[in-house]
Formats: C-alpha cells, sequence, structure tokens
C-alpha cells in the first residue's frame, strides 16, 4: 500500500471558505476493498477493546490505517468502575466532530472533587466549552466509541484474546484464541491496551514497578429507598468514606473505604454488610437493598519503565494502573491514545519525521508519573482516617475554599487541561501547551478545524501574511494534504494569544509551533521550516 503524502505535498488540496484543507482522508475506501487486504499482513493489531483501544482504533484509520481490534470479551461488560469524563476528553471528542454524541448522554457537574474533600474544584473557571463533569456511565462511552470506530472501518474482534506474541525485524507476529481456535497474523505494530495485567506488557518484558496496596475500595450499584436529597453525597469520618450518586434509574452508585472493618477482610460484602458500612460512616442506609453489581479495588499503583519497545507499544492501564481517584484512569488512557494515534499513522504512512513515534513515550510516560503522583496523594486522603489525616483534610479544605488560584490549579492537572509537553529553549511559550478552542471571525472555532485529524496552520494577521509560498490560499499552489490551513482573525482575547500571529497546531490540538514576529518575511521563512519539520525529508526512491 502506498503511504499517504505528507504535509507539503502537492495532491490538489481545495478550499473551503477562509480554511483550506486536503483532500478528504483515505479511510473512505470500498468495503470490498478492505476485505481483499484483510487477507494480507495489518497494519496495527490492538489488544483491547475498551475505551482506550476504541478511540487509538478510531484515530488511526481515521488516517487510512487498517486497524485490528482484539477484545477477549465476547460482550459488552454491562458495569462499570468508571463513570466520570473530564474536560479534556470531551474536547478531544469535539475535535473529532463526535462530542455532541457523548455528552447529550450523560449527566453534567460543575464541579469535581480532590480526594473527596468537602470543598469541590469549580470547572467554571476551567478555558474551555466542557467546563464541567460529565457523568456517563463506561459501559455506554465504550458503545459510544466502538459504534464510531466500526463505522471508520475498524475491524473489531469480540471473543478473541490475545495469547502470545513475537517481535521481528519488520513486524510482530500475533497469536489470539477466538471463536474459530487459535489463529495467527503478522502486523506492522502491536499496541496493548489490555488493562493493569496486560499480557502484551508481559510479553514485550515490559516493566511494571510500583506499589502495593495498602487499602482497599468498594463499588455496589443498588437500589435506595429513602437517597441522599443531593445528587451527589460523600462524607469522610473515622469510620471511613462513603460516595453516593446516581447513575440511572432506580439505581445508586455507593462507593468508598470502609475504615471501621464492618465490611469484612474476606470475600465480596453482603447486602447487610454495605449496610452497616454506610450507617456507620453516613449515619443511614438510605434504605440500601438489592445490590446488583459490588466491586473491589486495591490501591496498587503502577507505571511501565517504557510505553514503547521496538514495534510494541502501550497505553491506558496496560501503561499506569491508578487509584479510582476522580475517574482520572480512562480519561488519562482516552488521551494516551489521543497522543499515539496521529504518530504511529505518521509511521505507518511512511512520513513521520525521526524521533516522532518515540515522542510518544517522551511526552506521555511523564504525564503518567504526574496522575500517578496526583493519585496517590488522593489516596492518602481517601483511605486513612487517622487524626492527623482528618486534620490535613480539613486544611487542604479550607484552600480549596479560600484560595482560587489553588482549586483552579488542582482543576487544570486533574481536568487534564493542565497538560503540557516539552519545548525547546528557544520555542514561543506556546508550544507544547494544549490550544483552547479559539473563536475565529470567519466561524468555526478551532476545535472545528481539528476534525479531519490533520495539522492546522493558524495564519492570524487575517490577511495571509504568515502564509509561506507553498501554502496560499490562493489556486497555485494548493494547500498540502494533511493540512488545515485557515487565515483569518481571532475575535476574542485568550491569555498568552494576544500578540500570536501565526501557529502550527498540532493533531492533537496542541502547540507545535508559534511566533509573534513582527516581519512579514521572517514569519513565512519561521512558518515553512516548522512545517518542514512535521514530515520525514525524502531522499530518491525512498
Amino acid at each position: 500500500m502506498a503511504p499517504s503524502p505528507p504535509p507539503g505535498e502537492d495532491d490538489g488540496a481545495t478550499r473551503v471558505g477562509r480554511c483550506t484543507r486536503g483532500p478528504p482522508s483515505s479511510h473512505r475506501r470500498s468495503r470490498s476493498a478492505d476485505r481483499s487486504r484483510e487477507r494480507h499482513m495489518g497494519e496495527v493489531v490492538i489488544v483491547g477493546g475498551g475505551p482506550t483501544g476504541l478511540w487509538l482504533a478510531a484515530e488511526l484509520r481515521l488516517a487510512g490505517v487498517e486497524v485490528t481490534v482484539l477484545e477477549r470479551r465476547a460482550e459488552r461488560d454491562p458495569h462499570s468502575k468508571g463513570f466520570t469524563i473530564h474536560p479534556r476528553t470531551m474536547e478531544l471528542w469535539a475535535s473529532r466532530g463526535v462530542g455532541d454524541s457523548f455528552v447529550t448522554q450523560g449527566r453534567r457537574v460543575p464541579d469535581s472533587h480532590f480526594g473527596l474533600l468537602d470543598h469541590r474544584m469549580d470547572y467554571g473557571t476551567l478555558d474551555t466549552p466542557f467546563p464541567y463533569v460529565l457523568l456517563l456511565a463506561q459501559p455506554k462511552v465504550e458503545e459510544l466509541m466502538e459504534g464510531y470506530a466500526r463505522d471508520l472501518g475498524v475491524d473489531v474482534r469480540r471473543g478473541h484474546a490475545f495469547t502470545a506474541s513475537t517481535q521481528e525485524t519488520n513486524r510482530v507476529v500475533v497469536r489470539a484464541e477466538g471463536p474459530g481456535g487459535p489463529s495467527t497474523m503478522e502486523t506492522a505494530f502491536l499496541v496493548g491496551c489490555d488493562g493493569a495485567g496486560s499480557a502484551v506488557r508481559s510479553a514485550a518484558g515490559i516493566g511494571f514497578p510500583g506499589t502495593g496496596s495498602t487499602a482497599y475500595a468498594w463499588v455496589a450499584d443498588v437500589t435506595l429507598d429513602d437517597p441522599p436529597a443531593v445528587p451527589y453525597f460523600q462524607k469522610t469520618n473515622e469510620a471511613g468514606q462513603v460516595l453516593v450518586v446516581p447513575i440511572g434509574p432506580g439505581l445508586h452508585r455507593v462507593a468508598g473505604v470502609d475504615g471501621a472493618g464492618v465490611l469484612g477482610s474476606e470475600g465480596q460484602p453482603a447486602e447487610k454488610e454495605l449496610r452497616a458500612w454506610l450507617v456507620a460512616v453516613a449515619g443511614t442506609d438510605f434504605g440500601l437493598h438489592d445490590p446488583v453489581w459490588v466491586s473491589g479495588t486495591g490501591s496498587a499503583s503502577c507505571l511501565a519503565d517504557r510505553y514503547r519497545s521496538g514495534r510494541v507499544l502501550l497505553a491506558g492501564d496496560a501503561a499506569h494502573r491508578l487509584y479510582p481517584a476522580g475517574g482520572m484512569g480512562l480519561n488519562v488512557g482516552v488521551q494516551d491514545a489521543w497522543n499515539l494515534g496521529w504518530k504511529l499513522a505518521a509511521t505507518v504512512r511512511g512520513w513521520a519525521p525521526d524521533g516522532l513515534l518515540d515522542s510518544y513515550h517522551a511526552e506521555r510516560h511523564p504525564v503518567g508519573a504526574a496522575t500517578l503522583r496526583l493519585t496517590r496523594g488522593q489516596t492518602a486522603l481517601m483511605t486513612t482516617f487517622a487524626p492527623e489525616t482528618l486534620a490535613l483534610r480539613s486544611v487542604l479544605d479550607d484552600a480549596i475554599a479560600r484560595v482560587p488560584e489553588f482549586s483552579r490549579f488542582l482543576a487544570e492537572q486533574v481536568s487534564g487541561i493542565g497538560v503540557s509537553y516539552g519545548r525547546g529553549a528557544d520555542d514561543h511559550p506556546l508550544v507544547g501547551t494544549r490550544a483552547p478552542d479559539l473563536r475565529l471571525s470567519g466561524g468555526p472555532g478551532l476545535f472545528a478545524l481539528l476534525v479531519p485529524g490533520r495539522y492546522v496552520f493558524l495564519d492570524l494577521t487575517g490577511a495571509g501574511r504568515a502564509l509561506p509560498g507553498r501554502v496560499t490560499a490562493s489556486p497555485e499552489p494548493p494547500t498540502p494534504p494533511g493540512l488545515t490551513v485557515c487565515a483569518d482573525e481571532p475575535v476574542e482575547s485568550r491569555a498568552g494569544w494576544r500578540r500570536v500571529r501565526a501557529a502550527l497546531i498540532r493533531p492533537d490540538g496542541h502547540v507545535a509551533w508559534a511566533s509573534e514576529e513582527d516581519d512579514d518575511a521572517a514569519l513565512r521563512s519561521a512558518a515553512a521550516t516548522a512545517l518542514a519539520a512535521t514530515t520525514r525529508v525524502r531522499t530518491p526512491g525512498s
């Protein structure tokens, strides 16, 4: 299969309004063509059909990469520990044009907790179109993601369990067990999105150092005859911690930690033990009965020592095991996929510059480490109930309530809005940061421009003065494919963007380059250099 042309090569792009886009992505191929290629070596195999694996598959397929997802479960698990969606995850959905299909299915909560402290972080202070937490059960998230991925042409194979893999020079041999028995397939890259107990990680010999469990948290989906009057109830004292939220018609989720030992130390707690736990912490059992699902998790936390080993990569829980503090695991996993997808696609298609795929580990491993630090800190607040810890909770609670800057800092870290990647000493301060949904006078915001999954070049001079000679709004020469160009003026002032005259935005919405250069010729020269860095320099015959 011929590689898709990279940004910078002429392939007859078209112009739409003030913004110019390359031709449609190559994933829009005939079904018969797809079937014929299924007999040959696939390009990427993903193990794990949860949110991380499905979103990664969709990102790859959007770029024209052939993807197979192996999921050991024959049917989707109807129960889920995860139901918290943070703003950055909603932003990436919006940046692919599918945000509304998720947001309309969930319930919006304008704030979120840190360590289940009484005072909550106000998400209304965040610079995002989604200043809230979305409560949406993971099974529904998976259903929507799988539908989106299948519509793009992703091959999702349920009931297929990964069993082994062998790396060779230019391929990975993958073995699986499915309904028809054992099978073997060849692929250019293998990605493990198969959870904290990842078989892919083990097969690749990637270490998973961390700490063992020192506490246990319980989750139960139950019926409450006398539920709390507030939609989000939480209580912490020397007997433990309880969180109660509605999750569907007639059902509430009860979650937390038993500090008094009423749930016992062995096996799954019975209904009477759950009621005793609620009484011990909250002073009432809320009329609890008929638990339909009870599950527990330990406080162990681990981080893979590398996210890539040759042609094998890890994402999501396979790369990091986190205590379930504030729903960060699902969100960080999907954001791993968001970072990896376009880089792996560029590598498979043949236009990735040197080091692009390695930058996945370089950028996301520090995010995993920072998230581990955040969740471990919250674990201490959520699982120990000595007077000293309760006093610390009180101090931090006051800080969130009385120091808006502290509350906003925590909100940026937990929500994913504050994630920033590295930049060079001479780069503009915006480089590596997440670009906000800049509103432009021509109508669309930046997130809408990112929908095709390409780089976006923003000429913010309002007159096309930043466009290099090969990237113009005129018919000759056309805008290269793999790039969306928008020559427009912002209609609002954003912190850090007031003097920016041009910027290059990566497919994942982070800033690759920005400039405040006043001289038009120098600005165009710098823009040309930035665009050239997005693609591999080709030699004759390559």
